[in-house]
């Protein structure tokens, strides 16, 4: 097995966890860590068409947009949430209980410079994975359409 099929199954059980926790907990426990609120993402898969869905979470938001980090804990290569995302913009979030539609783009160099001091001031966690690869880690701002 390589270490990319080790780091992606490793990542699909840490959600496969967080999912569960969420569920048996009536969406209370490891609802807010490290401060910032989960958000479950609902994207259309890239290659297959079919619903897919993972939980992130969102060190930027605000009542017009929530902001995610396609870190994938500092790997080198783009999580498949993002290259869903970039195949189909637009896609739902739930954040805070609520359901919500939302239109995503990537953050351009000048957005970025925005956002990136406020991503790392909400979790150092997202430097770090910045250092650990060579490849800019994208900043997805996603903007809520309802």
């Amino acid at each position: 097995m390589n270490k990319n099929t080790v780091a992606d199954r490793g990542a699909k059980l840490m959600n496969f966890a967080h999912r569960l926790v969420l569920t048996v907990s009536g969406n209370k426990l490891l609802a807010n860590p490290f401060g910032m609120p989960v958000v479950e993402l609902h994207t259309i898969g890239r290659k297959s068409g079919q619903p897919r869905s993972c939980y992130l979470t969102a060190p930027v938001h605000d009542p017009n947009r929530i902001v995610l980090v396609a870190s994938k804990g500092g790997d080198d290569r783009n999580p498949d949430w993002y290259r869903n995302l970039r195949a189909n913009p637009d896609a739902e979030v739930v954040i805070y209980g609520r359901r919500r539609k939302v239109h995503a783009h990537t953050a351009d160099a000048e957005e970025r410079a925005v956002l990136w001091p406020q991503i790392t001031s909400a979790y150092q966690g997202y430097a770090n994975y910045q250092q650990r690869t060579a490849r800019e880690i994208p900043v997805v701002v996603c903007a809520f359409r309802d």
